[in-house]
């Protein structure tokens, strides 16, 4: 069984923790993000640590789940979360445009997808493609959308991956 929801997270030095109700307010060097934590949890911050308790054992997917999401608002407000994918396959090529992400990769057209607030895309070279960001759902999110236009398939390894993602290769037909 998993304990993460009972460990104590430490607050940088320049980040502020604040808790108002059931809600909890995260402000670091980067920005701020806010999350409401269920009524039956409680959030407590003492001196440079935050405690995170629940009423009784019939919470207890949510205290871990609530911990969780606190240690991912404090990274993401002192260093942020980064998702690099990369194309692989003839003609497959990322373009950013303003706020659009346009993705060539196999199909008839160009697929645009919208890139999300608080979200910023860039790219390397045209078959790289990182986004960045301050919350890490989103960020995963959208990285998860630009993959699903075309995932990797097992035989030849094309498709749009993520940058330290292992394709777990396919033998194909032998010739008789």
């Amino acid at each position: 069984m998993s304990r993460i929801g009972n460990r104590e997270l430490s607050i940088p030095n320049n980040v502020t923790v604040t808790v108002d109700g059931n809600k909890v307010s995260v402000k670091g060097p980067k920005g701020e993000l806010s999350t409401e934590v269920n009524k039956n949890i409680t959030v407590k911050v003492e001196g440079e640590k935050v405690i995170v308790t629940r009423k009784n054992d019939n919470f207890k997917n949510f205290h871990g789940t609530a911990n969780a999401n606190i240690n991912n608002m404090i990274v993401g407000v002192t260093e942020g979360f980064v998702k690099q994918l990369e194309a692989v396959g003839v003609g497959y090529r990322f373009t950013v445009k303003g706020d659009k992400v346009a993705i060539a990769a196999g199909h008839s057209h160009p697929v645009e997808l919208k890139v999300p607030k608080g979200v910023t895309v860039e790219s390397n070279s045209n078959t790289e493609l990182m986004i960045k960001g301050l919350d890490k759902c989103v960020v995963g999110e959208f990285a998860a959308n630009v993959r699903k236009v075309r995932p990797p398939e097992p035989y030849k390894g094309k498709g749009i991956r993520y940058k330290d993602e292992v394709i777990i290769r396919k033998e194909g037909k032998k010739a008789a």
